[in-house]
């Protein structure tokens, strides 16, 4: 038997940290959800990650800044961001930086799974 790949979830907002690991777990992921990006690099998660679903306006360490620190650490995670904040500069910066998607918010289910299976894809 496979093992369940890893998809981890961080977002400051409790219903986000919620829905998207319910939703993710019915179609077979193994899902860990965590509120900051602090935490996230705190659980040594990362190298057991198979995409990471991330919000961007996070308080504390930022969703790009996150980015940015695991590319610093040499630690290569297809990330799909999400957003409520989005304008015509920020999403295609963040996909320049190598993110698979960029979804505002509120993104409809089929959006993330599609999202979400492309970054799985790749790694």
């Amino acid at each position: 038997m496979s093992t369940r790949q890893l998809v981890a979830v961080v977002d400051d907002n409790e219903s986000v940290r919620e829905s998207l690991p319910d939703l993710l777990q019915q179609v077979g992921f193994a899902v860990q959800a965590f509120a900051s990006a602090e935490a996230f690099l705190a659980s040594n998660a990362a190298d057991a990650t198979s995409c990471l679903v991330l919000d961007v306006g996070l308080p504390g360490m930022s969703g790009p800044a996150l980015q940015q620190e695991l590319i610093r650490r040499g630690i290569t995670v297809p990330i799909v961001f999400i957003t409520a904040q989005g304008d015509k500069v920020l999403g295609p910066r963040l996909l320049a930086a190598g993110a698979v998607a960029c979804l505002l918010k509120p993104f409809s289910d089929t959006a993330l799974l599609e999202a979400v299976e492309a970054a799985v894809g790749m790694r």
